[in-house]
């Protein structure tokens, strides 16, 4: 049998090719190369082993398929349980979308930048809203709670996939390094904060997180009275 026979018969023997598949595709694509901002369709048409032109059937263009995308990191967010206390409920919510945003870091400056949201972006934020609001927060105080925590949930993110280490021994070694670099005695307090604190036995940068936000719920307060500014 010719090379042309074995192609088509490669062809069939592939999944057929889907939206599903092809947003798939370019969130793998996404994370390997830890960005979205020059995905390109023939970037995605490649692991699919089809030619760009191929995906336009299942996504109009660049801007679908980065609304494919966020809505697909969105849909591995856990929820707000429903009849749970609202700030476990937020705990809950807010270590989960770390931990997906932690494996898609490339889409924490995209999560709310889509005009065309999906149905599990909305799923997910509908859900939100309404435990905070089964929770006893009126509407404003729900939206300054929403803007709070996930300000904080960004901005956290943000900060850990910029860090220089991903664990433990790294950090040591990271942390060891400058200190042995910096003058003795010129910045104390820098050298306090790394010696007692972040190099002492069992410490875990994740407990920087699970403080701050518990700073910040333990601060809200659906009996407040919105005051306008």
């Amino acid at each position: 049998m010719g090379e042309g026979g074995k192609g088509r018969r490669g062809a069939r023997g592939r999944a057929p090719l889907s939206r599903e598949r092809v947003i798939r595709a370019a969130v793998a694509v996404a994370d390997e190369r830890g960005s979205a901002s020059a995905l390109t369709m023939r970037a995605v048409a490649e692991p699919l082993g089809v030619e760009a032109m191929s995906l336009y059937h299942h996504v109009s263009g660049r801007e679908d398929l980065l609304d494919g995308m966020v809505d697909a990191v969105f849909g591995e967010i856990e929820l707000p349980p429903r009849d749970t206390e609202w700030r476990s409920a937020m705990r809950r919510r807010a270590h989960s979308a770390r931990a997906v945003l932690r494996g898609h870091p490339w889409a924490v400056a995209l999560l709310d930048s889509r005009t065309r949201p999906g149905p599990a972006t909305l799923r997910h934020h509908d859900a939100v809203i309404g435990a905070l609001r089964a929770g006893g927060f009126s509407v404003p105080l729900a939206a300054h709670a929403v803007s709070l925590i996930d300000s904080y949930l960004y901005g956290f993110v943000i900060q850990e996939a910029s860090l220089p280490f991903s664990g433990s021994t790294e950090l040591e070694e990271v942390a060891g390094a400058i200190l042995r670099d910096m003058p003795a005695d010129a910045y104390p307090h820098l050298t306090e904060l790394a010696t007692e604190h972040a190099l002492k036995p069992g410490y875990d940068y994740a407990e920087e997180f699970t403080y701050g936000l518990g700073l910040i719920l333990d601060a809200l307060n659906p009996d407040e009275t919105p005051t306008p500014r």
